[in-house]
């Protein structure tokens, strides 16, 4: 009997632990793909100067992605959910900062980058705009951040380019 107790003990286990991650809907290897950019960073703009420091966090049973961003400006601060969207088989990233300012941006993982962006937007010269941002996984643990606004279909310019280094 006493043989036969601890090999239970550790069978339950192991079957709870198998049901747990059944239960788990966004436990997916699809729900995994943007998780390089979890956890605590410090961000520098391309010319190394601080940027600020982000936070980004798996919430929701594993099924959302949470970004808390502190500008270095003061003042400045936003957050951001990313999902994988079961619906629309893509990923989806909604931005909301302090200063009223929103984004929607939508898209997949490619190789080690997620690019995501936004649909068409007119701006205020009447140019029709998107926004692409592309995160790289890159292979020292660092997490490269570009946002580009496309105009017109041609012209590029960028509107952010941040470098991810872990916080210690």
């Amino acid at each position: 009997m006493r043989k036969v107790l601890p090999f239970f003990v550790v069978a339950l286990f192991s079957i709870s632990l198998v049901a747990q991650d059944s239960n788990c809907n966004c436990c997916t290897e699809k729900h995994s793909e943007f998780d390089f950019w979890a956890g605590s960073w410090e961000v520098t703009n391309a010319d190394g100067t601080k940027a600020g420091e982000n936070t980004i966090e798996k919430i929701q049973g594993k099924c959302v992605l949470q970004e808390n961003w502190i500008s270095a400006t003061p003042g400045y601060t936003g957050t951001s959910n990313n999902f994988y969207n079961y619906k629309t088989k893509q990923w989806e990233q909604i931005w909301i900062d302090n200063q009223g300012q929103s984004l929607h941006l939508k898209g997949n993982k490619v190789g080690n980058q997620m690019i995501l962006q936004t649909d068409e937007e007119t701006n205020k010269e009447g140019k029709v705009i998107v926004h692409r941002i592309t995160w790289t996984d890159n292979k020292d643990g660092t997490v490269r951040q570009l946002w580009e606004t496309i105009t017109e279909g041609k012209d590029v310019t960028i509107a952010f380019d941040g470098l991810y280094t872990p916080k210690d």
